[in-house]
C-alpha cells in the first residue's frame, strides 16, 4: 500500500499549536523535523554520545503527516487549512505551504533482517535464526540471535569487544549479572561459554520477550536466565531481586555516560575479586570512564581493549 505524505512548512514557535490542531482533527501520527538544539537536560536524559552537527535554525520546522487512499484525503487537507487560517490569527505560521508525496508502505519491524548476516567473533558464530550455518562455520560455537524490537545481533564493535572479554573470564561456576541484557546476546554468550546462571535486567519490556525467544532458539533453559524489566542504578527493587554480593562477573554494554553512572553501583552486586566488564564507550569518552573507575575504591581497572573507535573497560571489585 502507498501512503501520501504530506508536508507543512512552517516555523518552530508553531509547532506545537500546529500539532494539537492536527490531533483535533484526527490525524494520527506526526513527523517533526527542525534544526533546534538538543538542550543539556535532554541529551543527558537521552544519553546520547555522539550529537548530530546541525545546520543553524532559522526558525522553520517541517510537520509531515501521512494519509492513504481510503481516507477522505481531500476534506482532511481543507480541514488542515481552515485549522491553519484560524491559527494564523494567534502565531507566525511562516510559509505556510504543503507539499505531496508519495512513500510505500513498508515492514518496518522486519526490514533490517536482510541485512544481518551470519558473522564470527574469533572461534563463535553469531547467526540470525533464519540463515542457515555456513559450511566453513560449522566447527564454531553457535549462537542463534534474533534481536526482534530489543537492541543486540551482535555485530556491533562494544559487543565483540564485550563477548572477548567474556571468553577470557566465564568459568562453570561463573554467575553473570547482565545489565542492558537487550536481546540477551551477552547473557546467552556466557551460558554458551559454561557459565551458570545469568541475571538480566533491561528498561525495555521488549527484553524480556526477546530473551525467552532466543534461549529457546539457543536451546537453553529459561532457568538460567532472568530477566527483570527496571533500572539496576536507582530501582530498589531492581537492586534488592538482583541480590548483593552475589555476581561472579557484570557485564554492561550501554553508553559512557551510563557505565559512569553503574560503576558506583554495581559493585554492592559483586563478590569480591569479581570482574565488571564494559562497553558502549566512544573513544572520547575514554577518560571520563577511566576517571570515574580511578575515582572508585571499589574498583581496579585491569584492562582495556579498543575496536574501531570503542573500547572496553574492564575492572575488578577489590
Amino acid at each position: 500500500m502507498k501512503w501520501k505524505k504530506f508536508t507543512l512548512k512552517t516555523t518552530t514557535q508553531a509547532v506545537d499549536l500546529v500539532s494539537s490542531m492536527f490531533d483535533e482533527i484526527g490525524i494520527e501520527g506526526i513527523e517533526i523535523e527542525d534544526n533546534i538544539p538538543l538542550t543539556a537536560e535532554e541529551t543527558k536524559g537521552m544519553f546520547i554520545d555522539i550529537l548530530p552537527e546541525l545546520p543553524p535554525d532559522e526558525g522553520v520546522a517541517f510537520v509531515s503527516f501521512y494519509l492513504d487512499d481510503s481516507q477522505d484525503v481531500a476534506g482532511i487537507l481543507e480541514r488542515v487549512e481552515e485549522g491553519l487560517n484560524d491559527l494564523s490569527m494567534f502565531t507566525d505560521l511562516g510559509e505556510r505551504t504543503i507539499t505531496e508525496s508519495e512513500t510505500e508502505d513498508k515492514d518496518w519491524i522486519n526490514n533490517w533482517k536482510q541485512y544481518f548476516k551470519p558473522f564470527t567473533v574469533d572461534d563463535i558464530l553469531i547467526k540470525p535464526t533464519w540463515e542457515e550455518i555456513p559450511e566453513e562455520h560449522k566447527d564454531k560455537l553457535l549462537i542463534q540471535i534474533d534481536p526482534g524490537t530489543a537492541f543486540g545481533t551482535g555485530q556491533h564493535e562494544t559487543t565483540q569487544l564485550c563477548i572477548r572479554q567474556l571468553r577470557k573470564y566465564v568459568t562453570p561456576e561463573t554467575v553473570l549479572l547482565d545489565v542492558g541484557t537487550g536481546s540477551g546476546i551477552l547473557g546467552i554468550t556466557a551460558l554458551k561459554l559454561g557459565a551458570n546462571t545469568v541475571f538480566g535486567t533491561d528498561l525495555d519490556e521488549n527484553a524480556i520477550t526477546a530473551v525467552g525467544e532466543n534461549l529457546e532458539a539457543n536451546g537453553i533453559s529459561g532457568e538460567s536466565f532472568t530477566v527483570l524489566q527496571g533500572n539496576i542504578i536507582d530501582d530498589k527493587a531492581v537492586q534488592d531481586a538482583a541480590g548483593y554480593e552475589k555476581y561472579d562477573i557484570a557485564v554492561a554494554n550501554i553508553l559512557a555516560d551510563v557505565i559512569i553512572m553503574l560503576q558506583r553501583e554495581i559493585p554492592v552486586h559483586l563478590k569480591k575479586g569479581g570482574i565488571f566488564i564494559t562497553s558502549g564507550i566512544i573513544n572520547m569518552k575514554e577518560e571520563a570512564v577511566r576517571a570515574a573507575f580511578a575515582a572508585n575504591d571499589a574498583f581496579e581497572v585491569i584492562e582495556v581493549t579498543y575496536q574501531g573507535e570503542w573500547l572496553s573497560v574492564t575492572a575488578r571489585k577489590k
